[in-house]
């Protein structure tokens, strides 16, 4: 299984080199371990060098591996050959992102570079991209695959595009990557920046929300920051994100007990296998807290989909089971006694049966 990792951008050509050094700094603290920079606006190899460099020894010096965005405009401006990626491994980088494609044997062809470089394939194009290249008898585990990000609003990606291109290189097990966007970074390759995400749904929702729905997908196994700096709040809440297990954010009821917040805070969950359309059912409390009381609260109103319920003590076999609203429904058997946040809901087309899940606060 291929480890899931969490990265971030620098943009030398418009940042400040000490500003770039803490960032990563901060970023190695709560697990960073990807760069991803840009070199589409580069200017001549003398400069392009000198900046670049600095920065990226200084994130290997720290953990981090570099992905570098070029395009063939690039090769021609730098005068570097497609033969001879020599000057990329000089500057340290681990992996050349395409952000322009060629025409497959080229691809193929850069797979097997010398400089034992990772060859990164733009993955935001539903079409035959990929298997055109490995038609060629690509080398297969040094190409990985990295979706676009888009810095005007309402360009991003819509999620069902975003599914059937990341379906293409996942199936073919290839390593995929994609972008989230930091509510307050500003800084970006271009003069446009509305935030960098890969999909549009994801540009105004909270950073953790929009790495949890990119691991929960199964589609993506890095998720990077577009735009730079992001905050250390937003850098602490991916660095404590649990890339594996799905996880819900919720609010509380004012009369929930003490055995329904054990329940919900402290017992892991997952999803009986005899999946039905009303309610996902986790029934191991029920079992574990048969002996225990559970009067009735917060019981007589609708229930919506995302809100949390435990069986009360009207509930005969199945008090102490704990719910999530899928259809909504009444049951004064049952208690609220929490709800998924609203921005969080979309989380719940991931909870198929067997999902293993909790809940954080």
């Amino acid at each position: 299984m291929t480890m899931r990792q969490i990265g971030l951008s620098i943009y030398p050509d418009h940042s400040n080199e000490e500003q770039d050094k803490a960032y990563l700094l901060l970023g190695e603290k709560y697990g960073f371990t990807r760069i991803f920079m840009s070199m589409l606006e580069a200017k001549d190899v003398k400069t392009t060098e000198r900046k670049f460099k600095k920065i990226i020894e200084f994130g290997n010096e720290h953990g981090f591996q570099t992905t570098l965005d070029v395009s063939p405009r690039i090769f021609n401006q730098l005068g570097i050959s497609y033969t001879d990626l020599s000057f990329f491994k000089k500057l340290g980088v681990s992996a050349v992102r395409l952000d322009q494609g060629f025409n497959g044997i080229t691809e193929a062809d850069l797979s097997y570079n010398p400089e034992g470089l990772i060859i990164e394939l733009n993955m935001s194009n539903d079409t035959g991209y990929l298997d055109n290249i490995l038609s060629y008898q690509a080398n297969q585990p040094f190409l990985y695959g990295c979706h676009n990000f888009y810095p005007q609003v309402g360009t991003g990606l819509e999620d069902q595009f975003f599914e059937r291109c990341s379906k293409r290189f996942k199936n073919r097990g290839i390593h995929t990557a994609a972008f989230v966007s930091s509510q307050v970074g500003n800084q970006g390759p271009w003069n446009v920046n509305d935030g960098l995400p890969t999909r549009e749904s994801d540009r105004n929702l909270p950073i953790e929300v929009q790495a949890k729905s990119m691991f929960m997908s199964g589609l993506i196994d890095d998720v990077i920051i577009g735009n730079a700096y992001a905050s250390k709040g937003e850098l602490k809440k991916l660095g404590e994100l649990n890339r594996y297990k799905l996880s819900f954010s919720v609010d509380l009821v004012s009369d929930i007990n003490d055995v329904e917040k054990k329940i919900i805070l402290e017992e892991n969950h997952y999803r009986r296998g005899d999946s039905n359309a009303l309610v996902a059912r986790s029934t191991e409390s029920r079992v574990k807290y048969r002996e225990q009381e559970n009067r009735a609260h917060d019981n007589k109103e609708q229930f919506n989909v995302g809100d949390i319920l435990i069986g009360n003590d009207a509930f005969g076999v199945y008090k102490n089971e704990l719910q999530v609203v899928l259809q909504p429904h009444f049951d004064s058997r049952k208690n609220k006694v929490a709800s998924i946040k609203k921005e969080e809901l979309p989380l719940l087309k991931y909870l198929y049966p067997w999902t293993k899940f909790n809940f954080t606060r």
